[in-house]
């Protein structure tokens, strides 16, 4: 584009302005030059472009006319072309156009409209050249910032060189990885991590306070991964600008991308820390290694912490481990987070009084609740184990204990293994293999017989036990007559070798069915 003012500075031309129209009417862009003689050009010259007319239409339309539908198509003004019939500017068309508040220029007689349009496409030509040079001289300021290591805020300073606009950089889980010229809270950050997860992303987000502001999506692993932010609506950004941001955002990509494949490899190495020590025997020898790989001392105090959601809700959600990783590193706490098929597990030094533990987890659950509102994070707690070789039982205990407040849809959020029932102690100590084997040896006859019978005998067990016992409250609960309950508890017998009337028979059924529940 080009403008009024651009073309007087070309002598050459010999223009002339005889209505300069609104202020800064004259520095405005101009879409390009349209020669017309038609009464009536406005379904044919596009929004911006400059008219060109020699005034052959003045036998057929009045000045006013002209002007009224050199108006209707938006067009940037016109331009006069004097000649030998009419080496004067009709006053008519002057005064139509300040009327109009239209620009008018008048061209000397001796220049033909010819030489204003090769004016204009060198002007235009001169301008994408500009352009492409300045595309690649910022395209390798951006690839030697990355390749350098600066990082999304060193590819914002390159943005920022060119064009003074506020920038950020926001991925999809509404974490802030870099600023230049902008601030963002935490509400501003949640807007744009809601506009990223819509299908096709917003390209404009409402940011409150701070108004609207365009997105430029960054993909990375074949996914929206991040957005480059920039405090301005689309309609304020120059042509040039959205060009600048937008090849930006593809630099950013590949930044993004690189964090990601860290992410991954830490993520991995993390999962096998936590198989070595589920697996115990030779590979246990590789922990405390492994620990020191995370900068965690394998020699001193260790705290397990199990993260999930409450039952009902997903068990663990994308991004997750993440969130808890940064929560450790704001809290200056090295810890390795890895994620499993039902939670997320932190093994971190502690040399703090264990009392202080619970206290670090409930900040933790606070800051996922505002990082992923409308879900019940919970978290479950070890006692310390004194070195890394007894790691295991502490990680089993955590996650028994968050498996515990999974189940819950109410109550502590934060809970030790310690604090659970003291059955629930003795039976984190043993193999999952070997309990499951015991409960589905004393459920599984009750199981085949309701399935064949369409009976409710497990049902009854479960309500029976969870009323201590109390015939008349069982019969209540299952809306049945004790003589039918009576019969039901008979046959559980009779399926089971287990008599619901002697305490270590229904410690047993009981047992059973909390293992159950475990899975």
């Amino acid at each position: 584009m080009f403008t009024l003012a651009a073309l007087l500075r070309h002598a050459s031309l010999e223009l002339r302005v005889l209505v300069p129209g609104p202020p800064g009417a004259l520095d405005a862009p101009v879409a390009w030059v349209h020669n017309t003689e038609l009464p009536d050009p406005s379904r044919y010259v596009r929004e911006g472009e400059l008219v060109m007319t020699n005034g052959l239409w003045a036998d057929q339309v009045t000045a006013a006319r002209f002007v009224a539908n050199v108006r209707t198509a938006r067009a940037a003004g016109i331009m006069f072309g004097l000649r030998a019939e009419t080496p004067r500017t009709p006053q008519a068309l002057v005064d139509a156009c300040r009327e109009a508040g239209l620009p008018l220029l008048e061209i000397s007689v001796a220049v033909p409209f010819t030489e204003v349009s090769q004016v204009v496409a060198g002007m235009s030509t001169d301008e994408r050249k500009q352009a492409l040079v300045s595309m690649v001289r910022r395209g390798d300021a951006l690839a030697t910032a990355i390749s350098r290591g600066a990082g999304a805020s060193g590819v914002l300073d390159v943005l920022r060189g060119d064009h003074d606009l506020p920038l950020a950089v926001v991925d999809r889980m509404g974490r802030s990885l870099a600023v230049a010229g902008a601030e963002l809270d935490g509400d501003q950050l949640h807007a744009v991590a809601e506009g990223l997860a819509r299908r096709p992303p917003a390209l404009e987000v409402d940011l409150g306070a701070a108004g609207r502001a365009a997105l430029f999506p960054v993909g990375a692993v074949g996914d929206i991964d991040a957005a480059l932010i920039c405090l301005q609506p689309l309609r304020e950004l120059a042509a040039v600008e959205r060009e600048a941001l937008e090849q930006t955002a593809r630099f950013l990509s590949l930044e993004v991308a690189k964090q990601q494949a860290v992410q991954a490899i830490e993520m991995r190495f993390a999962s096998e820390l936590l198989e070595m020590v589920l697996s115990g025997g030779r590979r246990a020898a590789e922990v405390p290694g492994r620990l020191r790989a995370f900068g965690v001392d394998p020699g001193g105090p260790l705290a397990v912490c199990a993260v999930a959601f409450a039952d009902g809700e997903a068990a663990t959600i994308h991004g997750l481990a993440e969130v808890i990783g940064e929560f450790f590193a704001r809290e200056g706490v090295p810890a390795v987070v890895a994620s499993g098929t039902q939670d997320v597990v932190a093994v971190l030094p502690w040399r703090n009084p264990e009392s202080e533990l619970p206290l670090l987890a409930r900040r933790l659950v606070s800051g996922i609740e505002r990082r992923f509102p409308g879900l019940r994070p919970v978290a479950g707690l070890s006692g310390l184990a004194p070195h890394a070789a007894e790691l295991r039982p502490r990680l089993l205990q955590s996650r028994e204990a968050c498996r515990v407040l999974r189940r819950t849809r109410s109550g502590p959020a934060v809970r030790g293994f310690a604090e659970l029932g003291t059955h629930r102690l003795l039976l984190g100590l043993l193999d999952e293999e070997t309990l499951h084997q015991f409960s589905h040896e004393l459920l599984g006859p009750l199981r085949e017989h309701d399935a064949r019978r369409g009976g409710e005998l497990e049902l009854t067990l479960r309500a029976f036990l969870d009323h201590d016992g109390q015939w008349a409250a069982t019969a209540g609960v299952l809306h049945v007559h004790v003589n039918t309950l009576r019969n039901r508890l008979t046959k559980i017998t009779e399926l089971t070798g287990r008599d619901v009337g002697r305490t270590e028979d229904r410690v047993d059924l009981f047992l059973a069915l909390t293992i159950d529940a475990m899975d």
